[in-house]
Formats: structure tokens, C-alpha cells, sequence
């Protein structure tokens, strides 16, 4: 989960885990460190060739935009197939679109009342334990 507010960060995973979902999750309040836990010390993100990873991702970020990441991650050999799930304020449809062509698999936009948020990520929550995803080349 790439995402700068803690706040949202919070409440994000403790709906998916509401909804049944045990997998280990890891957080990230910058692209920088982000990119560097997928991309590993070479740069190259065979560090995790295999590894079955879905990131989660806010395009508002302190020291880059989502869209960085995003091209970063579809663009990596072995990074491509890993599914990204955008999950930001932005609601902008030249930005949506932008996001699915450079081949993000979900974008949601986070409502901006509480009540809104926590069901869109209880649903999101039910959406993975419901989804495979697929294994790296």
C-alpha cells in the first residue's frame, strides 16, 4: 500500500481485514521508499520476479505522483502482471483514463465522508479474497 495519510492508510487495512483478508501488507508513506522495496537495491525488481504482489496506490503523494509509480511498475518486466488498484481522491476523468491506459486493473475514488470511505474500502476488502492474483513470468 503506497499512501501518505496515515489516517487513510489505517482505515484502509483494518476494512480489508474486516472483510477476511489475512495477507501481509506492507505500507509506504512515499513513492521513493515504495519504489525501492519493488524495485529492490539493483533497480531491476527482479527482487520480486515470482513473488504474487498487488499494490495499492494513491496518486497524491509527497515526492512523486501515483502516475510515476504506476509507469514504473507496468513498464518493469517483472512487475508488469502484478495488479495496481489506484485509490485516490482524484476523480478527474482525463486522469482515470490515464491510469488505465498505462494499465492499472481498479481505480477507485475515495469518498470524501468517513462513512463513504470505509464502505468503498469494506467492498474493496471483499473484491481481494475474492481475486486471484496472477503469477509473474
Amino acid at each position: 500500500m503506497i499512501e501518505d495519510d496515515e489516517g487513510h492508510a489505517r482505515l484502509i487495512e483494518r476494512n480489508i481485514r474486516r472483510a477476511g483478508v489475512n495477507n501481509v501488507i506492507e505500507s509506504f508513506r512515499d513513492g521513493t521508499s515504495a519504489l525501492a522495496a519493488l524495485l529492490g537495491p539493483d533497480g531491476s525488481g527482479e527482487i520480486n520476479a515470482g513473488r504474487p504482489l498487488l499494490i495499492l496506490l494513491d496518486l497524491n503523494l509527497p515526492d512523486m505522483t501515483g502516475i510515476d509509480i504506476l509507469q514504473k511498475v507496468k513498464s518493469n518486466p517483472h512487475l508488469r502482471r502484478s495488479p495496481v488498484v489506484i485509490l485516490t481522491t482524484t476523480d478527474d476523468q482525463r486522469e482515470i483514463q490515464r491510469c488505465y491506459d498505462l494499465g492499472c486493473n481498479v481505480y477507485i475514488t475515495k469518498p470524501v465522508n468517513y462513512e463513504g470511505f470505509a464502505n468503498a474500502i469494506r467492498q474493496l476488502g471483499l473484491f481481494f479474497s475474492v481475486m486471484q492474483v496472477p503469477e509473474s513470468a
